[in-house]
């Protein structure tokens, strides 16, 4: 109860205070690239329950029809990650994910209760593959994140056997001084990435 209040009342606080740098990205996206200006995707949420992930597109809109990301085709299946040189990534995609911008619409995930502030990031369904039937219901037993330790830690350069490893580490020992911890090393990652 304590950890949803927090998450409701920071992602309030969040909306309240980026949403005209949302309203920019969501301009700086159709003026880039036209509708739409969100991407949605089902991701995997508490429980194994299905719901929808927003975020700003930061791929052309039929990124789909152009094939997978050259980073998957060496993954084990289904460890779906982008390439920093994957032609389907727009110019202002490139900035909304170097910035994690990209990911502002989730705090609407947040307040629908699907997401967390902290939390393993969301699966999609195919990932299921890459998990044993424990690791998949520990893992699912807590809401996924905006951020989560694998990010914090890691930012986007954890392999998938250290990515599994942190987000099963989070669930078995998830608190709120712990997404504290991770919120603020998270924000050091983001400064990092910035100043790079």
């Amino acid at each position: 109860m304590v950890k949803r209040a927090f998450d409701v009342v920071v992602a309030l606080l969040a909306l309240a205070l980026l949403w005209p740098l949302m309203l920019a990205a969501a301009l700086a996206v159709w003026l880039d690239s036209g509708r739409p200006v969100l991407f949605t995707q089902q991701r995997v949420g508490l429980g194994g329950k299905p719901f929808a992930l927003y975020k700003f597109r930061s791929m052309v809109a039929d990124a789909a029809a152009h094939g997978a990301s050259p980073a998957s085709g060496s993954q084990p299946a289904a460890w779906y990650s982008t390439a920093s040189d994957d032609p389907r990534v727009t110019r202002v995609g490139r900035l909304l994910r170097r910035s994690s911008i990209d990911e502002l619409p989730q705090l609407v995930n947040v307040l629908r209760g699907d997401m967390s502030l902290v939390g393993p990031r969301p699966d999609v369904p195919a990932q299921r593959a890459n998990y044993t039937e424990e690791q998949w219901a520990l893992r699912h037993s807590v809401r996924p994140g905006l951020t989560g330790l694998a990010q914090a830690l890691y930012r986007s350069r954890a392999t998938p056997a250290q990515r599994l490893q942190a987000d099963l580490d989070y669930a078995r020992h998830h608190g709120l001084l712990t997404d504290l911890r991770i919120l603020a090393l998270t924000v050091v990652q983001l400064l990092r990435r910035s100043a790079n």
